[in-house]
């Protein structure tokens, strides 16, 4: 097959979100722009004795987990206790670490997030006996943030074709994408009918994993009518775009400054959110639209920091990753977690009454990311910067560290332990 013209990459979308996307685009960096040399508005700091509860909480739900994963279930009687149990502990951590109250837990635990995620792993099994376990937590991530969205908008929470087809679609189109090993013609090949089959086009897949991409488009057709619901297609083909224009940022050889890094990783953020939008609820107010959108870019910008330093020594070009080593990145941290408190101005328009405590839950612990992962880039800062930026965190950085490393060790056994829950009955 005679790969595409390169001029295809950048061809944007037929569908009528493409026009909208430049516009949220333009208006998400001008947000981003007027958030330079800001103080960020964090206010709540912890203390040393507010901080040894929290700490021993975190340490004790860690090697709890620990433990259930070093003695696998056999049954699934035995997975249901084991996960009834981590279930507890989690709640404690999140009472006595984040001051989370009754309201903030049955918000989650009530609402099925968990749920949603044994279902995702059962269905992804099924699919596709070979997933990676990876990929299957991958995918978790976004099924909780589509969860997270039909609470927003009052819709019961569940695992839908959709949501499950797009939550499995990425880490599919990533593992190809986002490659640097991977030939770029073969990334056009892949993208160009990738596209094609996006559009509604009849295209037979070429190999396996085309077909599994194919496959997993056509249960989003199962739910969504082209005609009926066109934008939930046209948001697809919005963040197929923006995949295709990241791609460009694998390309150290390319100059940064014939690309607009900062664009681009906003807009590959916010249409990625953008669709979880679509994908959930069909249709979208214009304020829906324009909060999803910078969610998904803030988000993608919590992302880039924790990856950072895997991004700067691979050449790939980001925001954080074309100053690390070259600046201390305090004054871009200070901007993006700006950037996030006026990202997040939106949501109070977005949810439905009622939703109120996990607004909140949403709120705090999204702007809390991005505090925790500089925790993990302490090198790209300057001491007393990072020493300040920690005063807002619950747990020390080197403590919080010790403590991922630990689970981190276990990470085998552990995928083990969380895929034996999709034995559990749900009932």
């Amino acid at each position: 097959m005679t790969p595409p013209e390169p001029e295809n990459d950048n061809r944007e979308p037929s569908g009528s979100l493409s026009a909208t996307v430049r516009g949220l685009t333009q208006n998400v960096v001008r947000a981003w722009r007027e958030c330079e040399n800001k103080r960020p508005p964090l206010v709540r700091t912890f203390t040393p004795r507010q901080r040894a509860p929290r700490e021993k909480a975190l340490a004790r739900f860690i090697d709890s987990v620990r433990t259930e994963a070093k003695r696998p279930p056999r049954t699934g009687d035995e997975a249901g206790a084991v996960r009834k149990r981590i279930l507890s502990g989690f709640e404690n951590l999140a009472r006595t670490a984040f001051d989370w109250e009754d309201r903030h837990l049955q918000g989650l635990l009530a609402s099925g997030f968990d749920r949603s995620a044994l279902e995702f792993t059962r269905m992804a099994r099924q699919f596709d006996p070979s997933v990676q376990p990876g990929d299957i937590f991958q995918g978790w991530r976004n099924v909780w943030v589509m969860n997270g969205l039909q609470t927003l908008l009052g819709l019961p929470v569940r695992l839908t074709p959709a949501i499950f087809a797009y939550s499995l679609l990425y880490p599919y189109t990533d593992n190809v994408l986002d490659d640097p090993a991977a030939a770029e013609d073969s990334k056009r090949v892949f993208n160009e009918r990738f596209r094609r089959r996006l559009e509604g086009r009849e295209i037979a897949p070429s190999n396996t994993q085309e077909k599994k991409v194919f496959d997993l488009v056509g249960l989003i057709e199962g739910q969504f009518d082209r005609a009926r619901d066109s934008r939930v297609f046209d948001s697809l083909l919005a963040i197929h775009h923006s995949q295709v224009q990241s791609v460009r940022l694998l390309r150290a050889s390319e100059a940064a400054a014939d690309l607009d890094v900062l664009s681009i990783v906003l807009e590959k953020g916010g249409t990625s959110v953008l669709a979880d939008g679509f994908l959930v609820a069909g249709s979208l107010t214009q304020a829906q639209v324009e909060f999803l959108f910078g969610l998904g870019s803030y988000l993608q910008l919590i992302d880039d920091l924790e990856d950072v330093q895997a991004d700067a020594e691979a050449g790939l070009l980001t925001v954080f990753a074309q100053a690390a080593g070259r600046t201390p990145l305090d004054s871009l941290t200070d901007q993006a977690i700006c950037f996030g408190f006026s990202m997040l101005d939106g949501l109070q328009s977005f949810g439905q009454p009622g939703t109120e405590p996990f607004q909140e839950v949403m709120r705090s612990s999204t702007i809390q990311a991005m505090v925790t992962v500089a925790g993990r880039a302490v090198r790209y800062y300057s001491r007393p910067y990072i020493k300040a930026l920690e005063a807002f965190s619950p747990f020390r950085y080197a403590f919080f560290d010790k403590q991922r490393r630990k689970l981190f060790r276990r990470r085998v056994l552990l995928e083990r332990l969380f895929e034996s829950f999709a034995s559990v009955s749900l009932t």
